[in-house]
């Protein structure tokens, strides 16, 4: 979801479905109304928006603001809105100019203007302009005549929202979090920064995080104990939440929000935090003493320990591992807005987006910051290269599972979960790569990687769907799970465990092949390369580096004999580097026949490249066979997806432009 702050730089959007409000806590009764928008999206092949106001309208006309207690701030609602599969969400400063508009001017320089919506869909009695002059008689006849089909939501749908929010509130102040989570249809959330306190909980022997909610107008449930998980920077934990005014500590009494997080250790201060609020524990109450209290917090972390153990126990059937999908970003400002939304509507419950900003001088991390809010950032100092970065970035990222992900793949919203299926089915499995078609012509497999990996004999790296630049259309021919010998690194769901003992990606290699070098390492440990074609992924490839350009053919070339090198031994290793200098001299003769004088040259160029960093690629080569010792699984299995022949003789020789033709 793309979230927009400023009207006067919102983009064109496509069938606009459009609904206005201010969804606070966006709960049940708002979610039937945002099904509508997104099933009138789907149906129009349009877009789906909701515009909300902030600060909430009634702080700034001053009505009943002693009232005014919201169920989710700005961020909260960001957060929310955004696991609903809501495409963009127009944040609107309201102020007194905007309240103070005329009806017709709110219809024409904002409606018409800003969105020209196909579909508007609106509360019942729903007025706006100066005075409350507009109604939905005055945007039918403004609007229906450009074709917008204007639709109100019944008036017994409206009360019933406004008593779904009025029984939250009421469940909430009641300590009755149950009710409320089942009105809410999910989890009620506190998001604050963390700020210094007074140290009390770590003096008794449970330090907390003294929580600063985002919103002064949040609504604070009932004083007390509470089960809590919490998420900062990036990691869910476990824990307990105080909220109260500290009766015990009578020069401490105003009321502060503390979370105790179970098996933690590190500084947090300054980071935010959402709490995410399962069980009323127990009243707050007065002690006697520090060591009374000291024992009630004691007995409050065993019992809500047991809560969670309980819980755990019912749900670890449908529980998945976390999973971390990194997107190393160089000057993709422009490919993070059009595929990082399809990202952010994967599926998967138990999810980490981080963008990894390679140094970029474009607005990268500024549209991450503004349109993503909920995508992790993680800014690195300097350029490292694509391989380099990853290297980086992946060595201080501890979630279970990895996926390595270009910035310029779109995603099916299930791609994640039918991976996941399949690399949890066996642990030998490190690697699952889904299938790759094209973004340009989504019936074609893509360049990168296809429906798997191969690789001949001599190191030259192919693909089913693709060989060299015959890339096949997708007929299903290439639907079956098999082992390959190498996923694509624009799509690279890989386990982290495994990650880390085959010793990850090696930065030497700037770009390119780098994925193929890791695979290598992955099988000559035991493990297995897997293609998951269930899962279905949409790659524009070239968006970094063009295909056609001559720094990839020198990166291609001189790659490919990096890995061959540092893979093999021997009188087999000279007998294929002798080969290659033989059969990359023919390529290079080619391009110069065809003109390509820039790509021969770059040739040339990959085996000078190559030869002088033969004493660094030795010592490397050492490093990771001792690696290999040390981590190779019981009873190793056969290296899949080697083919035992010349892909170029089969290709250039033999006219054989098709994988299924190999065989």
């Amino acid at each position: 979801m793309k979230v927009h702050y400023d009207l006067k730089d919102l983009p064109e959007f496509r069938n606009a479905i459009l609904t206005i409000g201010s969804f606070d806590g966006v709960h049940k009764g708002h979610q039937r109304i945002l099904k509508l928008v997104l099933d009138l999206a789907s149906k129009e092949n349009g877009e789906s928006i909701v515009v909300t106001f902030h600060p909430h309208p009634r702080i700034v006309l001053k009505k009943e603001v002693d009232k005014l207690k919201l169920l989710s701030s700005l961020s909260e609602k960001i957060f929310k809105l955004e696991k609903l599969g809501i495409d963009h969400l127009v944040v609107v400063p309201f102020d007194e100019a905007f309240a103070n508009q005329s009806a017709e001017a709110y219809i024409e320089d904002y409606l018409k203007a800003k969105f020209q919506p196909k579909h508007l869909v609106i509360g019942y009695d729903h007025r706006f302009g100066k005075d409350r002059s507009g109604n939905l008689a005055s945007l039918q006849e403004a609007l229906g005549r450009d074709g917008t089909e204007v639709h109100e939501i019944p008036k017994q749908e409206v009360n019933s929202i406004a008593i779904s929010s009025t029984k939250i509130r009421k469940a909430l102040e009641e300590g009755k979090i149950s009710l409320a989570t089942e009105l809410l249809g999910e989890t009620y959330v506190l998001t604050g920064k963390i700020i210094r306190g007074e140290r009390i909980g770590r003096d008794l022997g449970f330090p907390t995080a003294n929580v600063e909610v985002d919103n002064s107008w949040k609504l604070i449930p009932k004083a007390g104990i509470y089960a809590v998980r919490a998420r900062v920077k990036g990691k869910s934990y476990e824990g307990m939440m105080y909220i109260g005014d500290r009766p015990t500590i009578e020069h401490l009494k105003k009321r502060t929000i503390e979370v105790h997080l179970f098996d933690f250790t590190g500084e947090i201060y300054g980071e935010e935090m959402m709490v995410f609020i399962d069980q009323f524990s127990r009243e707050d109450q007065r002690f006697e003493n520090f060591e009374e209290l000291k024992s009630a917090i004691a007995l409050d972390e065993i019992n809500i320990k047991k809560f969670y153990a309980e819980r755990g126990q019912a749900t670890a059937h449908i529980e998945r591992p976390e999973v971390a999908v990194v997107i190393l970003n160089y000057n993709g400002s422009h490919h993070l807005e059009e595929y990082l939304p399809s990202v952010r509507k994967t599926q998967y419950e138990n999810l980490r987006i981080i963008v990894v900003d390679n140094c970029s001088t474009d607005d990268s991390a500024a549209t991450i910051k503004e349109h993503f809010p909920h995508v992790e950032l993680m800014l690195l100092d300097k350029n490292y290269g694509f391989t380099g970065g990853y290297a980086k970035a992946l060595m201080v990222i501890d979630s279970p599972y990895l996926v390595l992900m270009n910035s310029d793949v779109r995603v099916e919203p299930d791609w994640l979960d039918k991976a996941m299926d399949l690399i949890l089915e066996d642990e030998r499995i490190a690697v699952v790569q889904p299938k790759i078609l094209s973004d340009k012509n989504q019936e074609e497999f893509e360049y990168a990687g296809a429906s798997g990996g191969w690789i001949d004999i001599l190191g030259y790296p192919f693909a089913r769907g693709r060989i060299f630049d015959s890339v096949e259309k997708d007929l299903g021919q290439y639907d079956d799970e098999q082992d390959i010998f190498w996923a694509s690194g624009c799509a690279f769901l890989i386990r982290n465990d495994a990650y880390r003992k085959a010793g990850g990606l090696d930065p030497s290699f700037f770009a390119h092949l780098e994925e193929i070098d890791l695979c290598w390492r992955l099988q000559r440990l035991g493990y297995s390369i897997k293609v998951a074609p269930k899962s279905v992924v949409y790659h524009l490839g070239g968006g970094t580096l063009s295909y056609q350009s001559p720094r990839k053919t020198f990166l291609n070339f001189r790659n490919s004999l990096f890995m061959v090198y540092k893979n093999r031994r021997g009188l087999p290793l000279i007998g294929n580097i002798l080969l290659r200098l033989i059969l990359d001299g023919v390529a290079g003769i080619k391009f110069l026949l065809t003109g390509k004088f820039s790509d021969c040259l770059a040739i040339i160029k990959a085996h000078f490249s190559f030869y002088g960093h033969i004493p660094s690629l030795e010592k490397r080569k050492r490093e990771e066979r001792e690696w290999i010792q040390q981590g190779i699984l019981p009873s190793p299995k056969n290296i899949t997806g080697l083919y035992k022949g010349s892909i170029v003789f089969q290709y250039y020789i033999l006219g054989k432009k098709f994988f299924s033709k190999l065989f």
